[in-house]
């Protein structure tokens, strides 16, 4: 029997001291009450209250990994504009290394 495949989604959260918390999740408003509630991540709970800033779904879980952890790698202000514009064109160019399909590259040897 064929498991139905959730949709994986990537968040921005800004927490109330006016920082910014990335993570995935299959259920956006669940998650978000969760970090509001204090039983969401460790980083949250003592920066209540949360508000979601910023959501873009991805095509499958391994996506929305590789989407979250180059989003964790942007600076503070390329974050502020995927959180401004999230659909311009500079937000699809911040966002597009992490989106391309994985190649993996044959190691060359001395045999090869």
């Amino acid at each position: 029997m064929e498991r139905k495949q959730e949709p994986f989604f990537v968040y921005l959260l800004r927490c109330s001291d006016g920082t910014l918390y990335c993570g995935i999740t299959t259920d956006p408003q669940r998650r978000l009450a969760q970090h509001n509630s204090g039983t969401g991540a460790k980083y949250t709970r003592s920066r209540r209250p949360v508000e979601l800033v910023f959501l873009r779904q991805a095509a499958d879980r391994s996506q929305a990994l590789r989407l979250e952890a180059h989003i964790k790698k942007l600076n503070r202000s390329q974050k502020l504009v995927l959180i401004g514009a999230p659909d311009s064109p500079e937000a699809d160019e911040l966002l597009a290394l992490a989106c391309a399909p994985v190649r993996k590259e044959k190691k060359q040897t001395a045999f090869s």
